[in-house]
C-alpha cells in the first residue's frame, strides 16, 4: 500500500489533458483521453505542437488520475512533447493499465521504449529525413517493438518516401509491427501519397490526421 501511495505521488510535467477523438493511429476515429507531457528534445521540421516544448505544469500521478475519470473512456494515449523524456511515465503507464485502462505511447522514437509496459501499444515515428532528425532514431527500438505495435513514418516528399521503403525492407517491418505512412500536413499531396503506395504494393497503412479536418488545424485540446 505504501508503495502504492508513493507511485501515486510521483510527478510529471504535463503541457495539457484533454478528451478528444483519436486523430492517428489504427484507433483513429475512436474517443480517447490524451496527457500531452511537456518538452522534447527534437526539433522537426514539421512539428505541429511545438508549444508542448516549454508549456507545462507538474501533476502528480494521482492528480491526472482523478482528471482521466471525469470522461467516459478507457482509451488513454501519452504523447507530447516526448513522453519518454518524462522519468515517472513509465509508472503511470502501469497504474493505467492495472486500472484496466488501454494505453498508447506516442513518442519520437528516437528513446529506449523498453522501459515502458509490454502491455503498452507503442505508436513510435520512424523519423524520415524531410523531418531533420533521422539521424536521431534509436535503431535497437526495432528489437523491442511487438506486432501489436504500430511504426509511423511522416513523409514530407518523394525522397522521404524512398527512404521509409528502404528501411521496410531493410528491417522486414512487413513481417513485424503495424506499418502507417503519414503524409505531412499541408505540404504533400494526399493522392500521391496513396498513388505511391499502391504502385509498390507495401503493407502500410496510410493515414491521415483526421482531427486536423474535424477542427481548425491550429486548435488545441481537439
Amino acid at each position: 500500500m505504501d508503495g502504492m501511495v508513493s507511485i501515486l505521488q510521483k510527478q510529471i510535467r504535463v503541457c495539457e489533458i484533454f478528451y478528444s477523438i483519436q486523430g492517428e493511429s489504427t484507433f483513429m476515429g475512436l474517443p480517447c483521453i490524451f496527457v500531452r507531457s511537456a518538452g522534447c528534445d527534437l526539433r522537426c521540421t514539421w512539428c505541429d505542437t511545438s508549444y508542448s516544448f516549454k508549456v507545462g505544469e507538474k501533476w502528480d500521478i494521482a492528480q491526472i488520475l482523478q482528471k482521466i475519470k471525469t470522461w467516459p473512456c478507457n482509451l488513454v494515449e501519452l504523447t507530447g512533447g516526448e513522453p519518454l523524456l518524462q522519468s515517472h511515465i513509465p509508472e503511470l503507464a502501469e497504474v493505467l493499465l492495472e486500472k484496466k485502462y488501454t494505453v498508447l505511447c506516442e513518442t519520437g522514437g528516437h528513446r529506449d521504449i523498453g522501459i515502458l509496459d509490454r502491455r503498452v501499444i507503442k505508436v513510435m515515428d520512424i523519423k524520415c529525413p524531410g523531418s531533420g532528425e533521422s539521424h536521431r532514431n534509436f535503431w535497437p527500438n526495432l528489437d523491442k517493438i511487438e506486432a501489436k505495435d504500430q511504426v509511423k513514418f511522416v513523409i514530407k516528399d518523394r525522397a522521404d518516401y524512398e527512404w521509409a521503403l528502404a528501411i521496410v525492407k531493410k528491417y522486414d517491418l512487413e513481417k513485424g509491427p503495424i506499418i502507417l505512412f503519414s503524409p505531412v500536413f499541408g505540404e504533400l499531396e494526399y493522392s500521391l501519397l496513396a498513388e505511391w503506395v499502391l504502385q509498390d504494393g507495401v503493407r502500410a497503412r496510410m493515414q491521415l490526421q483526421l482531427h486536423k479536418f474535424i477542427w481548425d488545424p491550429e486548435k488545441r485540446g481537439v
